[in-house]
C-alpha cells in the first residue's frame, strides 16, 4: 500500500514515548482498483506493522481478485449502499456489507469487492504488515471478474 505522494517519516528513536497526529496523505489509486488515503502507514509515520487509512470505490467499481499474502485486514464500511464482498478459493462465497457493518478478511484469502450500488462506497481500514514482504498480489485466472460476472447477491 505505497503511497508515492506521502512524506517519508522517519521512525522515531526508540527511547521516543510520544504519539501523533497524522494528516491523511493525498488519495491515490492501489494496483488492486480501489482509491486509497493512508493515515497511518509506513510513509506517513514510519509503522513498521500497522496500516489505517480509507478506502473509496466508486458506484459499478470493482477490485482486481487479490490476497494479502502476510497480513490480515478490517474494514469498516461508513458509507455507500452495498458492497458484495466475494471471498473463497474459487470466489464462491459473497456477502454484502452495508454501512455500519465490520468486515474481516484473514491473511491469504483471496477476495474481490464490487461495488453494485449507485452511491460511492467509502469505508476505513487497517492492515497488520509484516516488514519488508510483499503485502499483496493480484491473481491473474480472476483478474476480469468474479466467477460469474452476471451473478449478483439476492438482497432480502
Amino acid at each position: 500500500m505505497s503511497n508515492a505522494s506521502a512524506t517519508r517519516v522517519e521512525p522515531a528513536a526508540t527511547t521516543s514515548r510520544v504519539g501523533m497526529v497524522v494528516k491523511a496523505a493525498p488519495a491515490h489509486r492501489v494496483q488492486q482498483g480501489s482509491d486509497y488515503r493512508a493515515g497511518v502507514s509506513a510513509e506517513t509515520t514510519g509503522s513498521q506493522v500497522i496500516w489505517l487509512g480509507l478506502m473509496a470505490l466508486p458506484p459499478g467499481g470493482r477490485t482486481k481478485a487479490h490476497v494479502h499474502e502476510h497480513h490480515e485486514t478490517a474494514l469498516y464500511m461508513m458509507s455507500g449502499d452495498v458492497l458484495e464482498l466475494w471471498t473463497g478459493d474459487e470466489l464462491e462465497h459473497c456477502e454484502a456489507v452495508r454501512p455500519g457493518d465490520f468486515v474481516y478478511i484473514p491473511a491469504n484469502v483471496l477476495h474481490v469487492a464490487v461495488n453494485r450500488g449507485a452511491a460511492p462506497l467509502s469505508s476505513s481500514g487497517r492492515a497488520t504488515r509484516r516488514p519488508r514482504r510483499r503485502a499483496w498480489c493480484c491473481t491473474p485466472r480472476w483478474t476480469h471478474g468474479c466467477p460469474n460476472p452476471q451473478a449478483t447477491l439476492r438482497l432480502s
